[in-house]
């Protein structure tokens, strides 16, 4: 514990971002540069909890040992706290940038106080880590012979591969864009995790032995959710099923693709798009010539409604403000959040509360107003007369709880038209595409996920393995590295008859023998 009376003296401060209107002008990371003697404080209300709960259940995924590396920090010991960093999260400078912290959520801190500032932590160590050097390729002793095939490069897919390429495996990894990183390349734009953040991983990948290969769909095509990142002329089919019979494993890690679609009376029009094929096109865009060759969705000088909330709604809000849109409005299903907790939302759970992330924050001084409007419901996309939208009708909800649930009820005279010429759907994400599944014969559960045990991660396909949102739906960054994790280790399992991979959150056995799912 690095003071023992530092909660009672501090208070949270965070690392700033940068000004808004300042980042407006560009797609640099919205981060600003730590103060080393800010962190050193701010680890010094870490309370060394006789039960931390930041590493809980309700707290992270993947267990990171948070209250050790808080101590190594209050003590300026970066050096040991990028090791012990790295005992459990592959990828912390992802997470640093993009979870939104369900440790800080429940931290013990939190229930009186403002909880410690870990993800800023977090962050902080793995950036001076690489700065310093401190961050090597980490390549195995011997090679194993056993050669496995991890389909799909997000975070599942990625700390998987590191994992059993460390363990001696020859692994290779088929990506079905253009370039390596999934989510983390297209999904995420670049002023919230620079593509230099994701490539610097990527190229310690290779130097341990990771094979990449990119513009490689596994199965037959499939152009129902077709992305700018994956329409190439050079892309190439793979038969999902040579892949099993040439490799001792194979992993999907594909992630859950398939939108949430809105089918409304009017869906058909011109400039209605889901958030995936408005943010992948800008970030391709972006990296292939700095937005000169156009191919992207513009929203410059436009009317941009977003619809649906969440860290993917706030990107959409975002980009568009760095179009140069014309106004910017914010749709979201549910009531707008209570400041505080509610009764029903008590520590430790994830607190239901008001937050102004970086893409509101940028609208509200752009604009003079918080862009999201609550308990609004759309009816109708308008047409221009010509094929392109031009607005949406709407009416409001109002929630009422019964028997333990909440129902919605529409609100009578409570109808209003809004102006747009884009608008974009980001209401989450069903599942991932079917094809592949079909190609397999993979069974599928009620959500159309691919169907696997958690700790065990087997298909009904005999040496198949499946992991992130593919396997357990649409989720979080860290959620995606622990089920990557857990999956390399249940492999390493399964080809060598034992492992010494750790996995968050598995009390397994180490031997194939006592693991009867296996």
């Amino acid at each position: 514990m690095g003071k023992p009376t530092g909660f009672k003296e501090f208070q949270r401060q965070t690392v700033p971002y940068r000004e808004p209107l300042v980042r407006l002008g560009d797609y640099g990371e919205i981060y600003t540069e730590p103060d080393e003697k800010q962190l050193k404080t701010q680890g010094a209300r870490c309370m060394d909890c006789g039960v931390p709960f930041c590493q809980s259940d309700s707290g992270c995924p993947i267990d990171n040992l948070i209250p050790e590396w808080n101590d190594l920090v209050y003590h300026g010991r970066w050096r040991e706290a990028i090791d012990r960093l790295h005992k459990t999260n592959n990828f912390p400078e992802f997470t640093g940038r993009v979870c939104p912290a369900p440790c800080e959520g429940s931290c013990v801190l939190g229930i009186t106080d403002p909880p410690v500032t870990i993800k800023n932590i977090e962050n902080a160590i793995v950036d001076r880590a690489w700065s310093e050097g401190w961050i090597a390729s980490m390549k195995p002793a011997a090679r194993t012979g056993k050669k496995v095939a991890v389909v799909g490069s997000g975070p599942a897919g990625l700390a998987a591969a590191q994992q059993l390429c460390r363990a001696g495996h020859e692994v290779t990894v088929y990506e079905r864009a253009d370039r390596i990183g999934g989510l983390l390349t297209y999904g995420i734009p670049n002023m919230k995790l620079d593509k230099g953040v994701v490539d610097r991983r990527i190229q310690q990948m290779r130097d341990e032995g990771v094979t990449f290969v990119t513009n490689a769909n596994v199965g037959p095509a499939s152009t129902e959710y077709a992305s700018p990142s994956t329409a190439h002329a050079e892309t190439k089919n793979i038969d999902p099923k040579q892949l099993v019979e040439d490799f001792d494993a194979v992993l999907l890690a594909t992630g859950a693709t398939k939108p949430r679609d809105l089918p409304i009376p009017g869906r058909e029009l011109k400039g209605i798009h889901f958030a995936m094929e408005f943010l992948t096109a800008n970030t391709k865009s972006l990296m292939d010539s700095e937005l000169a060759d156009g191919n992207y969705i513009s929203a410059k000088d436009k009317h941009v409604i977003v619809i649906g909330g969440g860290d993917t709604g706030t990107d959409c809000i975002g980009t568009s403000l760095r179009h140069g849109c014309a106004s910017m409005t914010n749709f979201e299903l549910l009531p707008h959040p209570p400041a505080e907790r509610a009764a029903d939302n008590p520590w430790p759970q994830w607190p239901k509360i008001f937050r102004v992330d970086y893409g509101h924050g940028e609208s509200t001084e752009k604009f003079g107003k918080d862009p999201r409007e609550y308990s609004i419901l759309s009816k109708q996309f308008i047409d221009d007369g010509n094929g392109n939208v031009a607005g949406v009708k709407t009416v409001m909800v109002e929630w009422v709880k019964k028997d333990g649930k909440f129902t919605m009820n529409e609100v009578p005279g409570s109808e209003k038209t809004w102006k747009a010429d884009l608008i974009l759907l980001s209401m989450g994400f069903l599942g991932p595409e079917a094809y592949l599944a079909e190609a397999l014969g993979i069974e599928c559960d009620a959500r159309s996920n691919y169907k696997a045990e958690h700790g065990y991660f087997t298909t009904n396909i005999p040496g198949v393995f499946t992991a992130g949102d593919c396997r357990r739906g649409q989720s979080l960054v860290v959620w995606a590295i622990n089920e990557g994790r857990g999956a390399a280790r249940a492999i390493d399992l399964h080809l060598m008859g034992e492992t010494q991979l750790d996995a968050p959150g598995l009390n397994l056995p180490q031997q194939a023998a006592h693991a009867t799912q296996v």
